[in-house]
């Protein structure tokens, strides 16, 4: 596996420089929030603290406090030379990294580990996104960075939903559902028009943005175009090769039934020919009716299911009491919609996934 670049990641970050960068980052969305001009201050509090700079050491801390807001960047880096993008949530982010390396600075709007579906943006975020050099999204999957966008009007802009051709039923059919609960299904989940956001969890779709993302920072930055062309082509390796994978260990369990927490794995399973049964629709939160339990139910008898597989941002009660009732086992699948772990990256997550449904599922 290809190490990860050392483009700068605030939102995420990794040990002492991530919790520095995150914490600068929190101080400073406090002052925009608030409306505050950081330097506007400057002016005020060198009076009332004339003593305290007439210090050598004093005027250097008020220097290192008025630079605090800038972006964290790799050692030996010029920030000023980078293309700051803003990307919306974790997949994007990584795309992003890969493909820029060490010429882009990358801010995620959605914090570690938060459910990027109920994302809301500060003031402070919502400028930043007219700010950026280019702005990395998926449009309809997070309302209030669409919002933004439409607000800001960003100069370059990469929205994955065309380059990943997004689908209303990418698995290719919800089994055991009827057309009425199908349809009430989809009109209490609004936040995409009735299309499943989750592409990246198919490798094929991810690559198909990361060309987009390339392009689009050529665009930016012609004179680094080569770098971004040889990042995108670094990428679709690991990707084709990641595919290559799940297409050999899952090819025994063709047709097998995968029971998830919700659809969000819809992409992977029409990509594996695997049968999807989400026990909540697309988005984690929505509700699940005693008669969607019920039908589930009898669909892990009748195909012997020996695994539910409950989530790392779905709650898993509903999964588990299933599980305990037929007296079946539980997994765990990560639908990488953050990075939950620094150092597991969506490679690593996407093959921790394939062990869990390579040992979970009914495969001849």
């Amino acid at each position: 596996m290809i190490a990860p670049t050392t483009a700068t990641v605030i939102a995420v970050g990794t040990a002492e420089k991530g919790l520095v960068a995150r914490s600068r980052s929190v101080r400073c969305a406090r002052l925009a929030q608030d409306d505050v001009d950081f330097h506007s201050h400057l002016p005020d509090y060198a009076s009332m603290q004339i003593s305290r700079l007439l210090s050598a050491g004093s005027i250097t801390a008020l220097a290192l406090t008025a630079t605090a807001c800038g972006s964290a960047v790799p050692d030996g880096t010029d920030e000023a030379s980078t293309v700051q993008v803003l990307a919306s949530f974790y997949p994007l982010q990584y795309v992003v990294e890969r493909v820029g390396g060490e010429h882009v600075t990358v801010d995620n709007l959605t914090p570690p580990s938060a459910e990027p579906h109920d994302l809301e943006l500060s003031p402070a975020q919502v400028r930043a996104i007219g700010d950026a050099g280019l702005v990395v999204y998926l449009s309809g999957f997070q309302p209030a960075v669409d919002d933004g966008v439409e607000q800001r009007q960003p100069e370059h802009v990469v929205d994955a939903s065309g380059a990943a051709e997004l689908e209303e039923d990418p698995a290719g059919g919800h089994e055991g559902e009827t057309a009425e609960e199908h349809a009430d299904e989809e009109g209490a989940e609004d936040e995409h028009a009735g299309t499943d956001p989750h592409f990246w969890l198919d490798p094929v779709r991810l690559a198909a943005v990361a060309q987009q993302v390339a392009d689009e920072l050529a665009a930016v930055d012609p004179d680094n175009a080569d770098a971004y062309a040889e990042g995108a082509a670094a990428l679709d390796a690991d990707l084709v090769a990641l595919d290559e994978q799940y297409t050999e260990r899952l090819a025994p369990c063709a047709d097998a039934t995968l029971v998830t927490s919700h659809e969000a794995f819809g992409y992977l399973a029409g990509r594996y020919d695997l049968s999807l049964v989400g026990i909540a629709g697309i988005d984690p939160e929505s509700e699940v009716a005693p008669a969607r339990i019920r039908e589930i139910r009898e669909i892990v008898r009748a195909n012997d299911v020996s695994t539910i597989y409950v989530e790392t941002i779905a709650d898993p009660q509903a999964a588990e009491a299933l599980a305990s009732d037929l007296g079946v086992d539980t997994a765990t699948l990560d639908p990488v919609e953050g990075q939950t772990a620094a150092d597991a990256d969506y490679l690593d997550v996407m093959e921790a996934n394939l062990d869990a449904l390579a040992d979970g599922l009914a495969c001849s």
